[in-house]
């Protein structure tokens, strides 16, 4: 049985089956598009590296590494970005902090007593 109607509006109901997932559509209660997959397991060393490659000639700092659950690395994260007074992201469990803020991120990762490595050039 097919989920997907034909037209480009995608089946959000069914009152066979309830609410339909709009992603992969299949029920919400059987949706494997939803769930979070588990946090990338490290060596336990957090690793600190400067990118600018496909970012429009734009220098981010990129911290890997982490073993932290969501909420701490979103917690973290904007602890970061405050400390170092600029945006950021967090995308795969990896946080990009705009800018080259290295060596203040390491001093940062060590008082919250992460080992911390400067990876790259």
């Amino acid at each position: 049985m097919n989920q997907r109607r034909s037209s480009d509006t995608p089946l959000v109901y069914s009152s066979q089956l309830g609410r339909i997932c709009p992603a992969c559509g299949k029920p919400v209660k059987g949706c494997v598009c939803r769930k979070k997959p588990a946090a990338p397991a490290g060596d336990g060393i957090v690793r600190v590296r400067r990118e600018s490659k496909g970012r429009g000639g734009k220098t981010v700092t990129v911290i890997t590494g982490l073993s932290l659950d969501e909420e701490k690395l979103k917690t973290l994260a904007g602890d970061l970005k405050r400390r170092c007074g600029t945006g950021g992201t967090i995308k795969d469990g990896v946080i990009e902090i705009q800018g080259d803020h290295r060596e203040l991120l390491v001093e940062q990762l060590k008082s919250h007593g992460h080992t911390v490595k400067l990876a790259g050039g």
